[in-house]
């Protein structure tokens, strides 16, 4: 005699098929039909009750970037299915497949006004690579099932709308999951032939100047990556997700570009004739690639990708690796480059300013060593969870991060608030792991709440605040905007975030200058290990972070013209510069040099 079984918990079961260890959301009226599944289920698949839908959407979407495999979030119907959606975009913008329940009214209520129902299915369109309604109770495990492929197919979000009667209705209790060993497999790979072979390696050939602008898809072939550079003479630059990929300690990986990077990086680049972007997604290019001219070489396995930030003089349509050991093979080693010997030493003379810095004993706090002693703590496999803002430009210059860590961040949609939810996923995925959370005041403010989501599900994660009562990544935008003759709106009510902790019942610490360092962190990692959350509020500057977005860089009559932008501190927050000496001693760095400096040691001669 064939069983029955609620269409929601067949719903699980597939989720279940597909591996899906966790979900993550709050509860409504319209969900309760999937909220009964879940307690029928609970022994199979854990819901994580956060409190806040967004919170709940950008865990998933932390979950799908760390682990590559769906995560689920749900909301209920009104305003939990719009509490979703900040999440829901940082997933589809930074390709992680995502898949949200959301609630609906029963469907004898829709479409009569009733207590909140709406049509959902255009508030999510545009952000879904598949959106539907649940028609029949029958159907909902075969349209999540089909939403998991969509998902994966797009790496992006899919979204599935449940009238929550549909949930209750009796369904034949048989298999409804797709899932199956093949979809385990690695997708194939383009791979470059050795004609394209051979025209980059013509086209580097009549290149005096050449660079790397390298990007995620270069994946675990940062080392062939470091030998290719090696034999070309060609300096390496890196898009910010490849942070931990390339080894920083490789005197040609020149660091990041633009206002994130390194002096050395944005200078190199700026009088490069080629650029070979391998696997890069780079969304600052008008900022970037638009301030010269230079011939453009585009390496990606989407070829959807090509002329995306540049126009193409050639697009090779490869996985970045491959094409990497191709070139690799085929390459003739190059004799010693001046170019790339001035950009090696432009380089170590911005990281022995950053290393000068480690040690700053200024009060408040400054941030390079606060992370100077986070280098001090980290495990080799820790996971880190960014928040957006200035620790975005901490983490890029002097967090040393190494292929076997793992980190997290809203790379392109740069949702604030996204740290502690970050730090969730991570720690429930990988338990095993040190996992560390970095956000500033404003980020933090926007889901402290779900301290207690950590402190419930004795989730051990170190939870870092950088206070210092203002929005520092706007307030230094602010500063080079023209007409503005103050901030605004940027400053931030203070608070005690250890205080607030501590309500929760969670161990807390606040550092206000270096000395303080040791023992706060090792009170730190003592309340880790005996498994519960701790926060760290460090009281830190407001300075700002070296603005090498401000340095102008334009080759006049064969020599390099270096100057600081008429835009920078317009709004005269502060005295402003009068040389580039006097630029550079403002920010500690009397030791740095103008990029000509380099050029001329190494005997570079412009044209």
């Amino acid at each position: 005699m064939l069983t029955t079984v609620p269409a929601s918990v067949a719903m699980l079961k597939v989720l279940e098929a597909w591996g899906v260890k966790h979900v993550y959301g709050y509860p409504g009226g319209s969900f309760n039909s999937t909220m009964s599944a879940l307690e029928v289920e609970q022994e199979n698949i854990q819901y994580i009750q956060v409190r806040h839908e967004q919170v709940g959407a950008l865990a998933a979407a932390a979950e799908a970037k760390l682990t590559g495999k769906i995560a689920v979030t749900f909301g209920s119907a009104g305003p939990g299915a719009t509490n979703l959606l900040t999440g829901l975009y940082d997933a589809r913008e930074d390709h992680a497949p995502v898949l949200a329940l959301v609630g609906q009214v029963p469907h004898t209520n829709m479409n009569y006004n009733f207590f909140q129902e709406f049509d959902e299915g255009p508030m999510f369109a545009d952000v879904a690579c598949y959106c539907r309604t649940v028609m029949t109770g029958e159907s909902l495990p075969y349209v999540v099932d089909k939403a998991i492929r969509e998902a994966y197919r797009h790496q992006g979000v899919a979204v599935v709308i449940i009238p929550n009667d549909f949930g209750y209705v009796q369904i034949p209790d048989v298999p409804y999951k797709s899932s199956s060993p093949s979809d385990n497999k690695p997708a194939p790979l383009p791979e470059a032939t050795p004609a394209e072979i051979d025209q980059v390696l013509a086209m580097i050939s009549a290149a005096k100047r050449p660079v790397f602008h390298v990007g995620r898809g270069i994946r675990q072939g940062g080392e062939q990556l470091i030998a290719l550079s090696k034999q070309l003479q060609i300096p390496i630059i890196m898009t910010g997700l490849t942070k931990g990929l390339i080894d920083e300690d490789y005197p040609g990986n020149l660091g990041f570009v633009n206002r994130v990077g390194s002096k050395s990086a944005n200078e190199i680049m700026d009088i490069a004739d080629l650029v070979i972007a391998i696997g890069a997604d780079f969304p600052f290019a008008n900022n970037v690639y638009t301030r010269h001219d230079f011939k453009f070489i585009q390496v990606d396995a989407d070829a959807a990708q090509f002329g995306r930030h540049h126009y193409l003089d050639l697009g090779v349509w490869s996985d970045a690796t491959y094409f990497v050991e191709q070139l690799l093979a085929k390459a003739t080693p190059a004799a010693p480059s001046q170019f790339f010997q001035a950009a090696v030493a432009d380089h170590q003379n911005w990281r022995d300013y950053q290393a000068s810095l480690a040690d700053n004993p200024s009060e408040p706090l400054a941030l390079e060593p606060l992370y100077h002693a986070l280098n001090g703590i980290i495990d080799p496999d820790a996971i880190i969870a960014l928040d957006v803002g200035d620790n975005t430009i901490s983490l890029l210059r002097y967090l040393s991060l190494k292929p076997t860590n793992k980190w997290v961040v809203s790379a392109l949609f740069a949702s604030m608030g996204v740290g502690i939810p970050e730090a969730i996923a991570a720690k429930l995925n990988y338990p095993d792991r040190q996992v560390i959370s970095i956000s500033g005041d404003g980020a933090f403010s926007m889901v402290m709440q779900d301290l207690i989501t950590e402190k419930k599900y004795h989730l051990p994660i170190l939870n870092i605040v950088t206070s210092n009562t203002t929005l520092g990544f706007i307030r230094d935008e602010q500063a080079d905007i023209p007409g503005m003759n103050d901030y605004s709106g940027i400053d931030l009510a203070d608070q005690d975030f250890v205080k607030i902790a501590e309500g929760m019942g969670i161990a807390g610490a606040t550092v206000t200058k270096p000395a303080d360092l040791p023992a706060a962190l090792a009170q730190a990692q003592a309340t880790i290990a005996e498994g519960q959350p701790f926060l760290l509020e460090a009281k830190v500057t407001k300075k700002r972070a070296f603005p090498v977005e401000a340095l102008k860089v334009k080759v006049v009559d064969g020599h390099v013209e270096e100057t600081v932008s008429p835009a920078y501190n317009v709004n005269r927050a502060l005295q402003a510069p009068a040389t580039l000496s006097d630029f550079f001693a403002e920010y500690g760095g009397q030791s740095l040099r103008p990029l000509q400096s380099f050029l001329d040691d190494a005997g570079v001669v412009l044209d």
